[in-house]
């Protein structure tokens, strides 16, 4: 998104230590989905004008190891606050009641002015394992 932190050289690094990059789909009911994408994927835009990979192989979330999280705002506590369609809190709802962090890690990336004093989560919002800051 227009607003976010652009990715792009996160992805691009991950290609050059030889790590695959799986990326959100949006689908109807708010379902979400990720799909591979190499530096040669075609995409095109979504319904919300989001660039998504055209083809590329589908994977369980579950199998994930790590997801670098869009965040509109975020606290010291790890909570965050999306673009209020809830698709990662539905997504990786199964992290909610582990004791441990396993499998995904969830990174939110922001800019730095994003940082809010506390959030008050809701019971369905996902906790982030840690976040990284942009500079402004």
């Amino acid at each position: 998104m227009r607003d976010e932190v652009d990715t792009r050289l996160i992805i691009e690094r991950a290609w050059r230590a030889n790590k695959r990059i799986f990326v959100p789909v949006m689908r109807n009911k708010g379902e979400m989905f990720f799909r591979e994408i190499r530096p040669d994927t075609t995409l095109q835009r979504n319904k919300m004008s989001i660039w998504e990979p055209v083809t590329g192989t589908f994977i369980s979330p579950r199998a994930l190891q790590m997801v670098i999280t869009p965040t509109v705002s975020f606290d010291k506590s790890k909570h965050r606050i999306g673009m209020g369609g809830g698709y990662y809190d539905r997504c990786f709802s199964f992290l909610q009641h582990r004791k441990h962090w396993l499998k995904p890690k969830l990174a939110g990336v922001a800019f730095k002015c994003q940082e809010t004093e506390e959030i008050t989560p809701n019971t369905w919002d996902v906790r982030l394992y840690s976040f990284f800051n942009e500079v402004d």
